[in-house]
């Protein structure tokens, strides 16, 4: 295939792993608004809901790295769509059960755990796939297009599975998911895994064990890789701040009606799809460190801020308008944070250790929230808000400062800082 033919090809899967993730993601989600609200009408217990949500968490977390593994040492295509086919099957075996015997909590917990399994195979494979799938220059592109992807099924999923819930019993979500999924399967079955790969085709295949202690030596070896992943750990424990005590501070101390905190948590999503769609269509960071540790850190300010209303004279429309204005912040900042540093990550990672850097990456940050989560939920029981926020801000920006220090920012980028400590005339003398 010449040049030519594999930018045509790039082009094409551009397009079609964004739209097979968007119909998945949109599947998914509104299978998920209508599990949640089934959940609820028919316990009416809060602990049946945070069960499902731990069903949905931990065995993601905990098979994380074996899904790397086998992203690494096994065709990406075929390990994709197996999880795809595999998400169809039990979507279709709970809808089975739910015509034979009917529908159950516990059912739906067992489900829960095996999409939750599937989706952590197709999820990991698919991010250490992205750089072989398009060419280097259309890298910060593709995440771009794939986070504003999830970004509208975000919006859409609610949306559609609040006008279906009235409507329609059950059944019709799990169909609904598994045609979702069907269409992905379809789509993803025609890309090609390999358009940009570097491995050879006689590279040898690791046993499991020796396969994932590589990569944690291959992660220890390089210290700004492992510092990044210190910083994600640490940030999706003390954001756990914002995703308890958004909530708790909007509804329960201020009193804001549940259709205003919607609205909220859509700006949310708007920030994501806005910022998705200024990466996608700017030239790429060129020091991707530096800028995720300015958007870090412009994101723990505002999340000092967001107590403002607790201890002003706000109406109820400034305070809606406030929080519209802070989680569409939030979301920019984020965006921010991990878009570059997400283009990077793809770049510096040796292809064949890609899915287990991803896969530990994702089992350290998923751990992290419930824990996070069981904290701040205490913490929220016994402190008031208007402590816990600003000095969360507080921690979030040390952690900022110390991790993410110069000298790692060198090491990251040495071209960069070189080139900015030579003296004026000499970088343009040089060759």
């Amino acid at each position: 295939m010449n040049e030519a033919e594999k930018l045509k090809k790039a082009t094409y899967h551009l397009w079609t792993f964004t739209a097979s993730k968007m119909i998945a993601m949109l599947g998914a989600n509104v299978m998920a608004f209508g599990i949640s609200l089934y959940i609820l009408a028919m316990t009416g217990s809060a602990m049946s809901f945070a069960t499902n949500m731990i069903c949905s968490v931990l065995p993601r977390a905990l098979v994380a790295p074996l899904a790397g593994y086998i992203a690494d040492n096994f065709s990406k295509k075929r390990t994709i769509l197996i999880a795809q086919a595999g998400t169809i099957l039990t979507v279709g075996g709970l809808l089975l059960y739910t015509e034979t015997v009917g529908m159950s909590v516990y059912a739906i917990y067992i489900a829960t755990v095996f999409n939750t399994i599937c989706s952590a195979f197709s999820g990991v494979t698919f991010s250490s796939a992205i750089a072989t799938l398009v060419n280097p220059e259309r890298l910060q592109r593709a995440m771009s297009f794939n986070q504003m992807s999830m970004s509208v099924a975000a919006i859409g999923g609610p949306v559609i599975g609040g006008m279906m819930y009235g409507f329609f019993n059950m059944d019709v979500f799990l169909m609904v998911n598994m045609v979702a999924y069907a269409i992905a399967f379809c789509l993803e079955a025609t890309m090609d895994f390999n358009l940009y790969s570097t491995r050879g085709e006689d590279t040898k295949k690791e046993k499991m064990w020796g396969g994932l202690k590589s990569g944690f030596h291959y992660i220890k070896q390089r210290n700004v890789i492992k510092t990044i992943m210190w910083v994600a750990l640490w940030i999706n424990l003390f954001f756990s701040a914002i995703a308890v005590g958004g909530t708790y501070i909007i509804i329960e101390l201020l009193k804001v009606e549940s259709t205003h905190f919607g609205f909220i948590e859509a700006s949310g999503a708007l920030g994501m799809l806005l910022a998705s769609l200024y990466f996608a269509t700017r030239s790429e960071v060129k020091v991707p460190l530096r800028f995720s540790k300015i958007s870090l850190l412009l994101l723990a300010g505002s999340v000092g801020l967001a107590v403002i209303p607790l201890v002003t004279d706000f109406s109820y429309i400034a305070i809606v308008i406030f929080y519209l204005i802070i989680y569409f912040i939030f979301a920019i900042f984020e965006m921010g944070i991990n878009m570059p540093i997400g283009v990077y990550m793809q770049k510096i990672i040796a292809e064949e250790y890609r899915g287990r850097v991803f896969g530990l990456m994702e089992t350290m940050a998923m751990s992290m929230m419930p824990i996070g989560m069981v904290v701040y939920g205490m913490l929220y029981d016994t402190l008031p808000a208007t402590i816990i926020l600003p000095v969360t801000s507080v921690i979030i920006i040390i952690i900022s400062l110390v991790m993410l220090r110069s000298s790692i920012l060198k090491e990251a980028h040495p071209e960069y800082y070189e080139k900015a400590a030579l003296p004026e005339g000499v970088a343009n003398t040089t060759t």
